[in-house]
């Protein structure tokens, strides 16, 4: 199997550290992890984790999400692209179980369960976004799952990009990700242009990940902008 990782600094790196000793500790050194670092930042930290297959690149001036995901596909070979946020953390995980469901030709993207650090499960697949839906999330605060499942996958609308493997060919046959979404709501637009090319994304409750949610966009006007922006390009403009 032929896999990539893909994760992105920005001014990260001391969280990466924790996905990194992670990674060592299960054995993940056998597949490529692409590193982008979108702004300059102390890499000392790195030189701990000389024995595993990193390849870095420093951006010169910073990218979106999606340009940043794009640029990682392109830059290394593999049969599937894993997309994975600075702060997910790997308790254990067994790829050969999560990549199951990829053994139907028609599942383009596959996600784990996702859990905060205290094992509640986060609200990381959804159906696709509506005014209503939206409006609900942002003033009544709903964080509780779309979907209802068991110890069997389940196919969704979409899943949120803290992690998520995608098949090479699928994401290739979409161009990957819209460079147009700066940040956020990117996942959400790729499952449905998946959707409309006949891939399928699928939750595998089987295994999972640790992701402690930041939250940016309550916090910093900026992140609030671009997930306005992107909220309105996804409802309102056609995909690419």
């Amino acid at each position: 199997m032929s896999l990539v990782f893909s994760l992105v600094s920005h001014g990260q790196l001391h969280l990466i550290e924790k996905f990194l000793f992670d990674y060592r500790r299960l054995s993940l050194g056998r597949y490529r992890l692409v590193l982008t670092l979108n702004i300059p930042e102390d890499e000392g930290i790195l030189r701990e984790f000389s024995d595993l297959p990193i390849t870095l690149v420093r951006n010169p001036s910073p990218k979106g999400f999606g340009e940043n995901h794009n640029a990682a596909f392109n830059a290394v070979d593999g049969s599937f692209l894993c997309v994975v946020n600075p702060d997910i953390r790997l308790r254990e995980l067994d790829l050969d179980l999560l990549l199951q469901p990829f053994r139907d030709d028609s599942v383009a993207a596959v996600a784990p369960l996702v859990t905060d650090s205290s094992g509640q499960v986060q609200d990381s697949a959804r159906r696709f976004p509506t005014v209503v839906r939206l409006i609900t999330r942002a003033l009544l605060g709903r964080r509780s799952p779309d979907y209802v499942w068991d110890d069997q996958t389940v196919e969704v609308d979409w899943v949120a990009g803290m992690f998520i493997v995608f098949r090479s060919d699928a994401f290739r046959q979409v161009n990957g990700f819209d460079t147009r979404f700066y940040m956020y709501m990117e996942d959400a637009d790729i499952c449905l242009r998946l959707r409309v090319v006949g891939g399928r994304t699928v939750l595998n409750p089987q295994a999972s990940v640790i992701h402690d949610a930041q939250r940016a966009s309550r916090r910093d006007l900026r992140h609030l902008k671009w997930h306005l922006a992107s909220a309105f390009r996804f409802l309102f403009l056609p995909p690419r």
